[in-house]
């Protein structure tokens, strides 16, 4: 036997050209700080579908063949949140800043030195270690925790 439980879908997508990455800048949002586009999974979408949309309203590329990597999940208020991580060196377009943020290439090797939103330097071992899937996001009573599977 299972039990349903609410979810909330969204996605996260790495767009990479050589050794630089998209990310965005976002402010004033309840994750601030630089991060990789993505966003909201809407109704009767595909996961594949909703990244490719995102990721155009967020930052004016087109991306194609997204390759999913790997999830981010947790439970809170009675909700289990699924964000979907994908990456792709398959693009075309031009960076165009959003509402959401602003979008700049940076290297690869400089993330560290950015101010990244919460919990978003250990989750890039998701998107390049081929042997991980998984963030898993918990909480116990020394706080938030997060295990790398």
């Amino acid at each position: 036997m299972y039990a349903l439980e609410k979810a909330e879908f969204t996605n996260m997508c790495m767009i990479s050209d050589g050794n630089k990455v998209v990310v965005i800048e976002r402010k004033g949002q309840s994750w601030p700080g630089f991060t990789f586009p993505g966003g909201h999974v809407d109704f009767g979408e595909s996961f594949t579908e909703s990244v490719i949309r995102e990721v155009k309203e967020e930052t004016g590329l087109d991306i194609y063949n997204p390759k999913l990597c790997g999830v981010k999940d947790w439970f809170e208020a009675g909700r289990r949140y699924v964000v979907f991580l994908y990456k792709t060196d398959n693009f075309s377009g031009q960076l165009k800043s959003s509402e959401e943020g602003e979008v700049s290439w940076v290297k690869f090797s400089e993330l560290g030195h950015l101010p990244l939103a919460n919990e978003m330097y250990p989750m890039l071992e998701i998107f390049t270690n081929d042997n991980l899937s998984e963030f898993f996001r918990y909480e116990d009573d020394n706080g938030w925790n997060f295990e790398l599977k």
